[in-house]
């Protein structure tokens, strides 16, 4: 579901827009289903790599901003919102937060494995700073990213 819902957004949203010369901010894609089904569910990498290869036309984003905090802190944080959510009435999103220590340790693990092996493509931000510090490190990324593009883009004009 996850990739026919990717590959949906691709065909319908994102490739209309990048032929348009748009830039596309997604919040999630294929690196959160490798962490997450992959690391986490123990499904391996391969699995989705290759779903995403045949399904999504291989579409690879030029820059990731990879939040990675403290895994105790992030789950705490994530499992405070959903209970505040439940009590105001909403849904509780804890189909993830609700998982073990390890499953997350495991998400974490790969997410890392993936920054790692995506390293052209993937900036690591420690996600435990002040949110001025992140939103900083987040512009410094972009920026320099931007101004790696039009460098290049001009060589080539």
């Amino acid at each position: 579901m996850m990739f026919a819902d990717r590959a949906q957004s691709i065909q319908e949203v994102i490739a209309p827009a990048l032929a348009a010369g748009q830039i596309v901010v997604c919040d999630r894609f294929t690196d959160s289903t490798e962490a997450y089904q992959g690391g986490g569910r123990e499904l391996g990498s391969e699995i989705v790599r290759e779903l995403h290869r045949v399904i999504c036309g291989d579409l690879q984003p030029d820059l990731t901003i990879l939040l990675l905090p403290d895994i105790k802190a992030s789950l705490a944080r994530a499992r405070r919102r959903n209970t505040r959510q439940a009590a105001s009435g909403g849904t509780d999103e804890s189909r993830f937060e609700s998982e073990k220590d390890a499953f997350f340790r495991r998400v974490y693990e790969k997410y890392r494995a993936i920054a790692e092996r995506e390293h052209m493509r993937v900036v690591v931000i420690d996600g435990d700073m002040t949110i001025n510090q992140v939103h900083q490190q987040v512009i410094n990324a972009v920026e320099a990213r931007l101004e790696a593009w039009q460098a290049r883009y001009k060589t080539f004009a």
